[in-house]
């Protein structure tokens, strides 16, 4: 297919130049994860209108005049599950594409599954197939082939149809509203990823102390900034395994945190002090400062009532053609409920019972089943949705 293929700096200016005026762009990455501590980006391709390029971020010095004109005010961005994409303009130039608009999104929001696969979006809303033969590329490896660069292209081509479609079918629902806010707390939530400490995500801290969480804490610190110092991903400089073993002891004794089981590796030995000096970091904790359990431990019916009540959801959903995904998890489900029952945390309203489309939509009636306010039926056994909610007298 017909493209530009930029690989120097001077090709990358007058292609931004011509992007500048453009309407809408479309914008796709590929990148490598598993070795760096932040994604390593290898290829960004370009679709606008009848415009399609490649960049090539090996051979540019400096590709910040690409983020730029995303940045500035007076175009449409269109992408695809643009997560990462959006973290590459965040971390340029400080500032997001300007009116994002992710067709996967977008697609949750007029009913159809999420978060979907582009290929998936493509076949259901434009009929179209794609050969997906190079997913599996080392794009940091050059030269590319043929194949790889019409395989990255596609990723784009096809995003201004696919908007098209999907905002035709969100003004019909007047759903457009809702998206935006979606794409703002979605946009918000990203940001969040690059400041917030997320230590919580560790895995098997379930049922620690609130000691022990504070050792998690330092700990998840230190593999945090020693990630970032060596360029690697932090599984390879601390698994999350080791954490939760190392903070179970609330030992800062050097020799006791070696004998751990899978602390022999020689790079390990070396930083043994640090990750000594990290749990004495938590253990001189004031007992006020020590992070808190995410819930207290709940009873039998908590899990019964989650769910059923997850369940009614996704028929909430059918019915008012949502994807139950992305209005809300079973965690989002237990959550509500452990907030009705009194045993969540104390960070305000849980997301399905806030303000917005998602508690007007949903969560109210979850909140009403949950109330005895509404109840739920089988209504007809073969029918698409076969639940049927009733106010109660």
């Amino acid at each position: 297919m017909d493209h530009d293929h930029i690989t120097t700096d001077r090709q990358l200016r007058e292609l931004c130049r011509e992007l500048a005026d453009a309407p809408s762009i479309g914008f796709d990455t590929e990148f490598v994860s598993e070795h760096s501590y932040r994604p390593e980006l290898c290829l960004i391709q370009v679709a606008a209108g009848d415009r399609m390029a490649v960049i090539d971020p090996q051979s540019i010095s400096d590709v910040t005049p690409f983020w730029e004109v995303l940045a500035a005010p007076g175009h449409d961005t269109l992408v695809h599950a643009g997560r990462e994409e959006l973290l590459f303009c965040l971390s340029a130039v400080g500032l997001p594409p300007c009116r994002l608009f992710d067709v996967q999104i977008a697609a949750g929001l007029v009913g159809r599954e999420y978060p979907a696969g582009y290929g998936s979006l493509l076949f259901k809303l434009l009929g179209t197939r794609l050969h997906k033969g190079e997913t599996r590329t080392d794009w940091r490896k050059r030269p590319l082939s043929a194949g790889q660069i019409s395989y990255a292209l596609d990723d784009v081509r096809y995003l201004a149809p696919l908007a098209a479609a999907l905002r035709g079918r969100l003004t019909e629902l007047n759903r457009t509203s809702w998206l935006e806010g979606e794409m703002q707390s979605w946009q918000d939530d990203v940001r969040a990823t690059r400041s917030d400490e997320r230590w919580w995500r560790v895995s098997g801290i379930n049922g620690l102390s609130r000691r022990h969480l504070a050792i998690v804490r330092e700990l998840w610190r230190w593999r945090e900034q020693e990630s970032e110092r060596r360029d690697s991903p932090t599984r390879r400089v601390l698994r999350d395994d080791l954490i939760v073993e190392i903070a179970k002891r609330k030992s800062s004794d050097v020799k006791q945190i070696r004998d751990l089981r899978g602390m022999e590796r020689r790079d390990l030995d070396r930083v043994l002090p640090q990750l000594a000096a990290a749990v004495k970091r938590g253990l001189d904790l004031p007992d006020a400062e020590c992070p808190a359990p995410a819930q207290r431990e709940a009873p039998a019916q908590f899990n019964v009532l989650s769910q059923f009540l997850s369940t009614a959801l996704a028929g909430i959903c059918r019915a008012n053609e949502l994807a139950p995904s992305i209005v809300g998890t079973s965690s989002d489900v237990r959550e509500l409920v452990a907030y009705r029952l009194g045993l969540g945390s104390s960070n305000g309203e849980p997301p399905l019972l806030g303000s917005g489309w998602r508690a007007e939509v949903v969560g109210r009636m979850i909140d009403d089943l949950l109330a005895g306010k509404l109840s739920v039926r089988v209504g007809d056994p073969m029918a698409d949705e076969p639940l049927v909610f009733e106010q109660r007298a």
